[in-house]
């Protein structure tokens, strides 16, 4: 009854027609069509297949009873499942319009006159001071010829999308990030982790996607060892001559245009793939390395997969949260020249909540799938807020900080990681930072850390941004490596925080050094992935940063007397822990 009051009598009326031409089955389409758009011209079959979208769309407006969707994670791989519930097109959610608490909200969209944009472009008489000179010449205007197909048509490519999508296209961020805790975690294995052991049906093609700039932290570790596993039982029935479908593995590395360009593209093929291979990968069919934003290696990926899938062939793409697994299947999109469902792209994990079916890609009856972005606890973005991922966040090409330092000092990456020189018998050791550059450096003495956490964790050195964070995301834990190296012009070992950023170290000799972060947060030892270091070396002290400029006027301000209003702050430059020197890069 509330809803009913806002309409006005004319819009309840055509409610009512759409309500009857809905329901019945034997009423004259063509009369329909002709009360819809009285202005344009007869449709045609075609344009009847156009609509049928929009007619599904108007069955989910209707006054039926309001029932709870499913909570679930598994879109519209179900062909079934899928004709009978409305799945957003960005995400894959649910969508419903009854329940704003519940995921998959959404606005219905609003019944328009197809003739308001028709006198748009004129002005009230009222508003015209004065006959223009074109009416004195006798020069009329003609209005707007109104096109009702090609309105029709443009507001049938608009999808309706959830609310969730709506705020992330147009504002970058979640209303309200807690209804999303509401939706199960994604069981990779009960629903595609069956389709994959089964040795009958479509061919399986499994796209593992990778951020490049965080390789270990985003690689899929139990995917790899599943999919692995099933293409060594497949082989083996294969060559008992019993049904054998043996999956495909298609490794793809994204972000590319993140790391430096001097870097060797067979190099880092190579050690692509060793690192998969560590990951659990047994067989690679094929290996990209891609931009979407840039729309590098696009092309042969493309290629690549419509072989691979066949006519009938299932693809999956699958990978970590904020892999860019979305980005990328929109950038293949464009890149083909086909209107594509344009998923949802947010620099936010999570965005894909449930699966969507991709059509457009590939050709025959073979399907393309994007897939919810696996949920890797051990990373530390899974920790932080929304603010605190944006510092995090690498948007930018990386650019190395380089540090040579001793013994008994330590490089702190805001207040997320630290790393100490314990023992060497080198002189001096570099240690290159490869993290975001939004993110503030400290080098100092190991002596002093401690002090370091209590008196700038979440000032200076943020995420975590404030105290009150630092103490909710729990303790520091250490981890003990010995790195040896047998140059002093490059890196010869990474220390790598899971969705951070790494540490390169570069000496001739042994040292034994010490990784400080959060507990459960996954560091590995590896091979050097960007051997590089930086041709000006940072100095001891808070690197030059937004952040710690911005604190460090706040602390004076609160430190002002009141009498004579003049505060000096402490200096950093010995390499302590004092709050308000800043070191800059020497050039």
């Amino acid at each position: 009854m509330l809803a009913a009051r806002k309409l006005s009598l004319s819009r309840l009326k055509s409610l009512a027609t759409l309500s009857l031409f809905f329901e019945g089955g034997n009423h004259d389409h063509s009369n329909f069509f002709s009360f819809l758009v009285p202005y344009s011209k007869p449709y045609g079959q075609n344009f009847r297949k156009c609509l049928h979208p929009l007619i599904n769309l108007f069955r989910h407006f209707s006054s039926e009873p309001k029932q709870n969707l499913p909570l679930s994670r598994d879109g519209n791989y179900d062909e079934g499942a899928s004709q009978s519930l409305l799945i957003c097109p960005g995400c894959g959610v649910y969508m419903q319009d009854f329940n704003t608490k519940q995921p998959g909200f959404f606005i219905k969209p609003s019944q328009k006159d197809p003739t308001y944009r028709l006198y748009t472009h004129l002005e009230p008489v009222g508003q015209v001071p004065e006959f223009s000179n074109s009416i004195k010449r006798g020069i009329i205007f003609e209005p707007e010829k109104f096109d009702g197909d090609a309105h029709m048509k443009e507001k049938l490519d608009k999808p309706v999308v959830c609310a969730r999508c709506h705020s992330l296209r147009h504002y970058g961020k979640v209303k309200d990030p807690t209804i999303e805790n509401l939706l199960p975690d994604f069981d990779f294995y009960h629903t595609v982790g069956r389709k994959l052991a089964s040795t009958t049906g479509s061919r399986s093609v499994v796209v593992i996607v990778v951020d490049a700039t965080d390789f270990d932290g985003s690689f899929p570790h139990k995917i790899a060892n599943l999919v692995s596993k099933t293409i060594d039982d497949n082989s083996s029935a294969w060559k008992q001559g019993k049904s054998g479908n043996v999956p495909r593995v298609v490794l793809v590395a994204t972000k590319i245009d993140l790391l430096p360009s001097s870097l060797s593209p067979t190099r880092l093929e190579h050690w692509i793939r060793q690192r998969a291979r560590v990951g659990g990968v047994n067989k690679i069919t094929s290996m990209h390395m891609v931009s979407a934003l840039k729309d590098w290696g696009l092309k042969n990926f493309v290629h690549d997969i419509i072989g691979l899938a066949g006519p009938r062939g299932n693809v999956w793409v699958v990978g970590a949260q904020n892999a860019g697994k979305s980005t990328l299947i929109n950038s293949i999109g464009k890149h083909i020249g086909r209107r594509l469902t344009h998923l949802t792209e947010a620099p936010v994990p999570g965005t894909t909540l449930g699966i969507i079916r991709v059509e457009g890609i590939l050709t025959g009856q073979a399907k393309l799938f994007d897939t919810p972005g696996l949920l890797h606890p051990f990373q530390i973005t899974t920790r932080l807020t929304r603010e605190e991922q944006k510092l995090v966040h690498i948007g930018k090409e990386l650019k190395p900080r380089t540090y040579r330092i001793k013994a008994g000092h330590s490089v702190h990456v805001a207040g997320l990681m630290r790393l100490d020189i314990e023992e060497t018998s080198l002189d001096s050791v570099y240690v290159t930072v490869w993290a975001s550059s939004l993110l503030p450096l400290h080098m100092g003495k190991v002596e002093n850390a401690n002090k370091m956490l209590q008196d700038h964790f979440g000032r200076q050195l943020q995420p975590p941004i404030g105290e009150k964070r630092v103490k909710e995301l729990g303790s520091w834990v250490r981890r003990e490596f010995n790195v040896s190296g047998e140059s002093w012009e490059s890196s010869s070992a990474d220390i790598a925080v899971a969705g951070l950023g790494w540490f390169a170290i570069g000496l001739k000799g042994d040292a034994v050094v010490s990784v400080w972060t959060y507990e459960g947060v996954d560091v590995v030892l590896r091979n050097s992935f960007i051997p590089h270091k930086s041709q000006t070396f940072e100095v001891a002290g808070f690197t030059v940063s937004k952040i710690v400029s911005k604190s460090d006027r706040a602390s004076n301000k609160s430190n002002q007397p009141s009498d004579s209003g003049v505060c000096l702050g402490k200096s950093v430059f010995d390499g302590g822990s004092g709050s308000s020197g800043i070191a800059s890069n020497p050039v």
